[in-house]
C-alpha cells in the first residue's frame, strides 16, 4: 500500500499524516507514506484544496482533515481488511 499526504506541509497536512500513520499502526498495515508538497503535483491529482489523502493513486479525501475513525475506515477499506 502506498499512502500519500497531499499538501504544502501546513498544520492540517501534519494532522492528516499523523492520523494516517496512527490508523496504519492500529490496523497493522504496512505502507509507504509519502508527503507530496509540490503544488503542481498536487493539482495533478485533481486536488484543489488541501490536505488530501491518496491511497494507491486514488484520492480518498481532499480539502479537510477527516476524523481518526474515518481515516481508519478509509485505510481499512482500501486495504480490504476488516476494522
Amino acid at each position: 500500500m502506498h499512502v500519500k499526504i497531499l499538501g504544502p506541509g501546513c498544520k492540517n497536512c501534519q494532522n492528516l499524516e499523523t492520523r494516517a500513520r496512527e490508523a496504519l499502526d492500529h490496523l497493522g498495515l504496512q505502507a509507504d507514506v509519502e508527503k507530496v508538497t509540490d503544488v503542481a503535483a498536487i493539482a495533478g491529482y485533481g486536488v484543489m484544496k488541501t490536505p488530501g489523502l491518496d491511497v494507491d493513486e486514488k484520492v480518498l479525501v481532499s480539502g479537510r482533515v477527516p476524523s481518526a475513525d474515518e481515516v481508519t475506515g478509509l485505510l481499512a477499506a482500501a486495504s480490504g481488511s476488516q476494522q
